[in-house]
């Protein structure tokens, strides 16, 4: 959605509004998701992206706070069974405190053109998700796709009830990881039409992406830990 001021005019508690602070590293120790939580809360983000082994971490360091909890389920390759991710998707959500679940479609399907397939999980994994309260992010591995793929799975993904359309995980292991263009999030944005919001992931490390696409009309979008004091303009 075009927001009602410019990202510049915007204050730090506003921008942190739009960021999913990642703390998604498989290497990190207790001590170190620890801290990155905790920068994610002293920053005002809107959530922490964690992995479901951080989730009583993060659940301690959030409560009462404005801070939500993002945890991601079958990342970064999204290549369980449809069963599977509904199974996992609800292990994860059903004891509440989740806000929102970032779910990795299988973009094999996706290239392989198998629409009903993809949309037919995405509407499981959205069942799950809505009977506990909890938004569906559905993750597309841009940087594999071409415009037109991306375009097409976010028009499947609004038919089955995604509450978001995301790029990139972070984690592309076969190419270069760009994530979250002008040109990827501008596509997303115009196929959704307004059906489901956008979150762009992967590459935005300095400020002037992270207000051009703002501006633009993102809705959220994924920050790795080092790069949200940077994006927020606290440090260079």
């Amino acid at each position: 959605m075009i927001p009602n001021k410019k990202a510049a005019e915007m204050t730090q508690a506003e921008l942190g509004s739009y960021i999913d602070q990642s703390v998604l590293k498989p290497e990190f120790t207790q001590g170190e998701i620890r801290k990155y939580i905790q920068e994610g809360i002293d920053y005002q983000c809107k959530t922490v992206c964690i992995n479901p082994a951080s989730i009583p971490i993060a659940k301690e360091l959030c409560i009462n706070t404005k801070v939500g909890l993002c945890v991601v389920c079958d990342f970064p390759f999204g290549l369980s069974s449809t069963e599977s991710k509904a199974a996992q998707a609800e292990l994860i959500v059903k004891n509440g405190g989740i806000e929102d679940l970032d779910i990795v479609c299988n973009y094999g399907w996706i290239r392989s053109g198998l629409w009903d397939r993809v949309g037919a999980e995405i509407e499981a994994v959205a069942g799950v998700c809505h009977k506990y309260g909890v938004l569906l992010k559905t993750i597309f591995e841009s940087d594999s796709l071409t415009l037109a793929e991306l375009a097409k799975a976010t028009d499947v993904a609004c038919i089955a009830n995604a509450d978001f359309v995301k790029s990139s995980t972070g984690f592309y292991t076969s190419g270069e990881n760009k994530g979250a263009t002008l040109e990827v999030v501008r596509t997303m944005i115009d196929a959704a039409k307004g059906r489901a919001k956008v979150k762009g992931a992967g590459g935005i490390r300095d400020q002037a992406r992270f207000f051009e696409l703002i501006d633009m009309g993102i809705d959220r979008m994924g920050i790795g830990y080092r790069s949200t004091p940077v994006v927020l303009g606290i440090s260079k």
